[in-house]
Formats: C-alpha cells, sequence, structure tokens
C-alpha cells in the first residue's frame, strides 16, 4: 500500500495511490479515516486500511476511477509535518565517508536529530541559507515507525515499523566543518529536510537489503550504494537508536546517504529508491537575494 498527501489550497490530505491515481483517505469506506498520515499512524489504524485496501479496495476503488487525483498531476506536499522525532545518521556508508575525507563510524552510529521546521515536501524549494557557502543534498532511505517502542530486539525490527519513505537531508557542509560540534545547527535550517512523496508500507519491499539508493543532481546521477553496504543497517539503527529513547508513532529515522551533491541556485536534487516514487526538489541561494 502506498500513501502520497495531496496539497489543495492551504490543506493537506493524505490520500491512497492506486494505479496511478490519488484517493483521499477521508472518502474511502470502513472509516471514517483520518485524513492525516500522521493521525492514521498515531491512532494506531494503519494495519486496518492495509486490511481492507488487500481485501476489497481494488475492487472498490475501480468503480470510482474517474473521481481520482491523477499522481502525475498532483500537487504534493510532505507526508507530515509534525513528527515527534527525525532521527539522522552521518556517514553511514565508507564510501561517504571517503568523500568527505573522514572515517566511517563503526563502533556506532553518528546520529543528529532534525527539528520538525526544516521539513518540505516533494516539488518544495531547497533554500541555500545566507550563513552558509557549501550545502549538499543528500538521497537517503527513510524508515517511518509505527508503534510505541523502546529496546527493541534487531530480529524484531521490522514489527515496530510501518514502511519506508524517500529522504532529501540537506548539510550546510562550510558550517560543520568549522567545528563538528556544529552538526546540529547545520543540519537544522529551514527546507533541509525533504520527504515523500510516497509512503511505502513494508509489504511492498521484498528485500530492503537489495534497495539501491541514488543522489541524483540535475538530472545526473551523483552517487549510488545499495542499503546492504550500509555500515549500520535498519535492523542496527532500529535496535540501537530505541535502547536510546522511546520511540513513537510517526518517528523518522533516515538511515544515510551514499553521497552529498553541492548545491547552487537553480539546481534540482532528487532521492531515487528502486520501487519508489522519485522525490525532487529545486534549489535556490538565499544570497541571490541580497
Amino acid at each position: 500500500m502506498r500513501i502520497a498527501v495531496l496539497k489543495e489550497n492551504k490543506r493537506e490530505t493524505a490520500a491512497l495511490l492506486h494505479q496511478g491515481g490519488l484517493f483521499p483517505l477521508s472518502v474511502l469506506p470502513g472509516g471514517p479515516w483520518p485524513g492525516d498520515l500522521l493521525e492514521l499512524l498515531q491512532e494506531g489504524r494503519l494495519d486496518a486500511l492495509h486490511q481492507w485496501y488487500r481485501n476489497e479496495g481494488p475492487g472498490h476503488l475501480a468503480r470510482f476511477e474517474d473521481r481520482a487525483v491523477p499522481f502525475a498531476e498532483a500537487r504534493l506536499g510532505p507526508l507530515y509535518r509534525r513528527p515527534r522525532k527525525i532521527w539522522g545518521i552521518g556517514l553511514n556508508y565508507r564510501e561517504h565517508a571517503a568523500d568527505l575525507s573522514e572515517k566511517s563510524p563503526s563502533a556506532e552510529p553518528a546520529s543528529f536529530m532534525k527539528p520538525d521546521t526544516a521539513i518540505i515536501g516533494h516539488g518544495d524549494v531547497i533554500h541555500i541559507p545566507v550563513m552558509s557557502e557549501k550545502t549538499t543534498g543528500e538521497a537517503e532511505l527513510g524508515l517511518v515507525f509505527k508503534s510505541e517502542c523502546k529496546e527493541v530486539p534487531r530480529g524484531e525490527w521490522q514489527s515496530v515499523l510501518a514502511g519506508y519513505t524517500a529522504v532529501i537531508d540537506m548539510t550546510a557542509e562550510d558550517i560543520l566543518r568549522r567545528n563538528p560540534r556544529n552538526l546540529t545547527q547545520s543540519k537544522s535550517f529551514d527546507t533541509f529536510f525533504s520527504f515523500g512523496p510516497v509512503f511505502v508500507t513494508m509489504d511492498e519491499i521484498a528485500d530492503v537489503m537489495k534497495l539501491t539508493v541514488r543522489t541524483v543532481h540535475t538530472g545526473r546521477v551523483h552517487a549510488e550504494n545499495t542499503v546492504s553496504n550500509m555500515t549500520f543497517p535498519p535492523d542496527y539503527l532500529v535496535w540501537y537508536h530505541t535502547r536510546i529513547m522511546t520511540m513513537l508513532p510517526g518517528d523518522i529515522i533516515s538511515s544515510g546517504t551514499p553521497g552529498a551533491a553541492p548545491l547552487s541556485d537553480g539546481d534540482t536534487v532528487e532521492c531515487r529508491i528502486d520501487g519508489f516514487e522519485p522525490l525532487v526538489n529545486t534549489v535556490r541561494d538565499l544570497k541571490k537575494t541580497y
């Protein structure tokens, strides 16, 4: 099952993606369903919606195809705006660490947190801040939590996740290089976390370890790598971070990038993951307006 978010005027509404069309959750039978994906997760109703979709959904939706919003024509937003936590993972592919002339962590993940004010969605504009002369964009696989959990064993990691999504994480790299203690600052500017355009449930992905994640910069593949090459794979990330704090429905772990593309005014940056709809953003340098 796949869910995206429609932007209509000032409203953002979660919608089921089926055969290229978007059907708002609020009009589906078996509800009422929340119109917000985060609420659906927080109310613990994702599994019920998923069961309806598997059993009755295709037949029901086929009768209402003329009411669907074509995905290719839709204005799309981020999956939701107010997750309680966003964890990011730095240098989780050894090749990316080499690009930065740094050593890939081996004992434990290089984790950091990002604010929800950094969130944007597919088609939105990334702003290179006035304070930065070198900002990068980094494609990543996002892990979305389904349930409240603590100290999850590695063998049970999939039981607490709702699914996956594409992420583009930004870094003001020059700020970080001045002082590694500036990690939070370098990661937290407005527009520095894009995610979506589609949430993909666990059953849609046969083997997450075989997925290839690509950072695409202005139409060219800048870097790519396979999840199996992560230093700390998804099961470890779930286990490790649930030892630190309780994870809640809608919390996100952005699992690390194969490579960071330097961004300039007018660029586009994309996250492309096998079997996922691409996440695409354009870039504007705020210094151009001063």
